[in-house]
C-alpha cells in the first residue's frame, strides 16, 4: 500500500495543471501518461484541482475528459 504526502499530491496537481494548460482538454489516461504518475496519485491531484475550481470533468462515451475551467483559461491568456 502506497502512502502519498500532501506535498506530493500538490506537486502532481501542478503537473496536471501544466499538462492541461499546454495540451488542452485531455482524457484521464492521457493526463496519467503525460504526468508520469500512478493513477491513484493523478486522481487525488485532479480532486485537489477540482476542489479549487481549476478543472472541469466530463464523462465522454468511453473516457473521462478533463480541462481547465474558463476562469483558469482567462487567467492563462493574461499571463502570456
Amino acid at each position: 500500500m502506497e502512502t502519498w504526502r500532501p506535498e506530493e499530491i500538490g506537486a502532481t496537481a501542478g503537473k496536471v495543471w501544466n499538462f492541461l494548460r499546454s495540451r488542452g482538454e485531455s482524457s484521464l489516461s492521457a493526463v496519467e501518461r503525460g504526468v508520469g504518475a500512478p493513477k491513484q496519485l493523478v486522481c487525488m491531484a485532479i480532486g485537489w484541482l477540482a476542489r479549487e475550481g481549476k478543472v472541469e470533468l466530463r464523462q465522454d462515451k468511453h473516457s473521462l475528459q478533463l480541462c481547465l475551467t474558463d476562469v483558469e483559461g482567462a487567467q492563462n491568456s493574461r499571463v502570456q
